[in-house]
């Protein structure tokens, strides 16, 4: 990328500007991206997964599209909630964050999320924290009083151009603190420690650093004073992001963040609240426009995510979370998670079809790991000309502003049309060489747009029980298929049509075709 332009058409929706721009880089060719990361004093939820698997897919289309990518996500290792909660188990702080950290990683594997390049913690930066408070004060925008130090946010007077909220709507810290700020709005940057607590020594007395200071020092000791993406969720807009858009500008005198990227919260779906909290930090004084409606904690079922993921596999939890836009409300349940299970037996049952074909897993054909390297042909084959052109479909939703849940309904396309193929080519009983080319570059081709999405990387691993289980409803299909079929011949169509029916009602679709008839679990029908 020889000047500071995309090579390929990327629009991002900017919160900061309400609006999807052009996506433009500081340096050509590379990108600085941050994601808030968990405070880690209980276990992962579902809800924590949302930004790394979204940010995780952001990661690898622009590598796809050619850009060096560095992703920071930040583990916040000391917080109110882990001093308590250490407390509580009988633990130090430092044991319960470094046991939560553990799970926290091991769910990030589960699902997929590889891509994270530096994991800083905030205890393992608290010399940087201290200095950026230092470069505050000295440009007049916190002072410190007895102990504590705050920001002013009276003489920051873009402050609230991220969230559209004003000084006086940020409530602050109550309590003790209270007594010590100028305005109820001004925030901490250093807090003072209570005995008992963990601190470390400062200029200002031994303390810890406040919440929002953490991630402005964090990034700006990796990517810089200015970088080219920050996200996170939308309950973050304010006053997390807020409050890390103001310090880091006021310090700098100049702009954090280029794009400022929020994806939505999940709520369960059956009740109102987002699942996990606002933020896990309290804040409950959130704007119309990052307004949640209530929030599921972990006494409420948010949360055991390993069993989550053994129950229902971490390709079947990334991809329902990848089947709406990012920035959409995503609604958790049972039943949603077996619907995206559901939709992804469509692929597993054409890659089992197709590796019989060729004798080989799917999961060995090679595919296009760089845009630049896909290679158009002159006349395609009619296979080849309409996945090439789903392709560039999948392309485009993605370019506008990483649209997964328009992308995915373009491999479901990819795949009836290789479907369609295998029975018009009758694969199963021919298998021309020429036929048997033509399949695999259209599963490359699959491949290539399913890896951008993470997504049908490798086999998924199934336990003995859900095989068993798998291999009794296949059996039962091929029953009520050879029934329905023994009505056909009998010319009964009224059973036939009822067994077709029936089986739509309750979620599986069949189709009849030269080779004999074929099923799928699909959504059910209202």
């Amino acid at each position: 990328m020889p000047e500071n332009l995309p090579e390929y058409p990327i629009r991002v929706y900017n919160t900061l500007t309400k609006a999807k721009e052009s996506f433009r880089t500081l340096t050509p060719g590379k990108v600085g991206m941050y994601l808030c990361g968990p405070t880690v004093y209980a276990e992962a939820h579902i809800g924590h997964m949302v930004g790394p698997v979204i940010f995780d897919t952001v990661k690898r289309y622009l590598s796809y599209c050619g850009y060096e990518v560095t992703w920071v996500v930040n583990i916040t290792d000391v917080d109110d909630k882990l001093i308590v909660k250490s407390r509580e188990k009988g633990i130090s702080m430092f044991q319960l964050a470094t046991q939560m950290t553990a799970d926290y990683l091991s769910n990030l594997q589960a699902l997929g999320v590889d891509q994270i390049d530096r994991m800083p913690r905030a205890t393992d930066s608290i010399g940087e924290i201290i200095a950026f408070v230092e470069e505050l004060i000295a440009k007049g925008f916190a002072y410190a009083s007895d102990g504590d130090v705050f920001f002013d946010v009276t003489k920051d007077p873009e402050y609230g151009c991220l969230s559209n909220r004003t000084a006086e709507d940020q409530q602050g810290e109550g309590g003790g603190a209270a007594s010590r700020k100028r305005s109820a709005g001004d925030f901490a940057l250093w807090k003072s420690a209570k005995p008992g607590e963990p601190s470390w020594p400062s200029p200002w007395g031994p303390g810890r650093p406040g919440w929002h200071i953490e991630c402005s020092a964090m990034s700006r000791g990796i990517l810089g004073q200015t970088f080219d993406i920050h996200g996170g969720g939308l309950d973050l807009v304010f006053p997390h992001h807020e409050n890390e858009l103001a310090q880091s500008r006021c310090c700098h005198s100049k702009p954090m963040v280029t794009y400022w990227m929020h994806n939505g919260l999940m709520r369960a779906s059956s009740e109102g609240g987002k699942v996990g909290g606002q933020s896990d930090r309290g804040d409950t004084t959130q704007s119309d426009a990052t307004a949640v409606s209530g929030k599921i904690s972990r006494s409420k079922g948010a949360g055991g995510l390993a069993s989550l993921i053994s129950k229902h596999t971490g390709e079947r939890i990334r991809f329902f979370l990848l089947r709406t836009h990012y920035r959409s409300t995503s609604v958790f349940g049972d039943e949603p998670l077996a619907e995206a299970g559901a939709a992804l037996e469509t692929f597993y049952r054409l890659f089992d079809r197709v590796s019989k074909i060729l004798g080989f897993s799917v999961y060995e054909i090679p595919y296009a790991i760089r845009r630049s390297e896909f290679q158009s042909v002159a006349n395609p084959p009619a296979l080849l000309a309409e996945l090439v052109e789903l392709r560039n479909s999948f392309l485009g939703k993605m370019d506008d502003d990483f649209n997964t849940g328009g992308a995915t309904a373009d491999l479901f396309e990819m795949a009836r049309a290789l479907n369609r193929f295998i029975d018009q080519a009758t694969l199963e009983e021919t298998r021309k060489p020429e036929d048997l080319d033509l399949l695999k570059q259209g599963l490359g081709i699959l491949r290539e747009m399913a890896a951008l999405l993470g997504i049908f990387r490798k086999p998924v691993a199934v336990s003995a029980d859900k095989a068993d289980s798998a291999g009794i409803v296949d059996g039962l299909m091929d029953l009520v298929i050879l029934l329905r079929a023994e009505a056909r011949t009998k010319r009964d169509f009224a059973t036939s049509d009822a067994i077709r029916d029936g089986l739509k009602k309750i979620g599986i679709a069949i189709q009849d075709g030269k080779q004999g008839t074929t099923w799928e679990v699909a959504k059910k029908s209202s």
